[in-house]
């Protein structure tokens, strides 16, 4: 078993309860981590016996682009397309974090963390 982690994905989105956050719109930062068997492409050195990063990146960037209310809804649907996507992750992590959120005050970010397993 192994890791692959894709960290601190920057992106714009329109996520929030606010009819603003739909409007403006603000900066994330997304974690992705995934768990599967990393044993074949440590020998073969073939990307096919892999689960590719750039399809997790892709999986991020799209989900992001979805509006929600709650970052909830939105670790929900990675989790979902990352494990259906590719059958070769057993688990998956991720955290979104909304930076310098509009809860009237100094708050650096706020972030939800969620895990799914198959």
């Amino acid at each position: 078993m192994g890791t692959i982690k894709l960290n601190r994905v920057k992106v714009y989105a329109y996520h929030g309860c606010l009819i603003e956050e739909g409007q403006i719109g603000s900066d994330y930062l997304v974690d992705l981590t995934i768990k599967t068997d990393l044993s074949k492409p440590a020998i073969t050195d073939n990307l096919n016996d892999t689960v590719d990063y750039v399809h997790l990146n892709k999986i991020i960037k799209e989900e992001m682009a979805q509006r929600s209310k709650l970052l909830e809804h939105v670790c929900d649907r990675i989790l979902n397309r990352s494990l259906s996507e590719l059958s070769e992750i057993s688990k998956a992590k991720v955290t979104v974090r909304k930076i310098n959120p509009p809860i009237g005050g100094d708050v650096a970010s706020v972030g939800v963390t969620m895990t799914k397993k198959r």
